[in-house]
């Protein structure tokens, strides 16, 4: 039986060619007035998935590296 690919999370991250699963920060949608640069500046940038949540996004996204 084909298994089926979790759209919404497929949407949200991008995988690097060594494997790794990058993901945008939280926090950057509005009320953003409030926020210093520096802080905004850090929330535009991609991160890396910590180890547990990998191994959750590997069982909805079964057909990627």
């Amino acid at each position: 039986m084909k298994l089926k690919t979790h759209k919404g999370l497929a949407k949200r991250i991008k995988f690097t060619k060594n494997g790794k699963i990058k993901k945008r920060r939280a926090f950057r949608s509005h009320l953003l007035s409030k926020k210093s640069k520096k802080r905004k500046r850090k929330y535009a940038k991609m991160y890396d998935v910590s180890t547990a949540d990998k191994k959750r996004i590997k069982k909805l996204l079964p057909y990627k590296k």
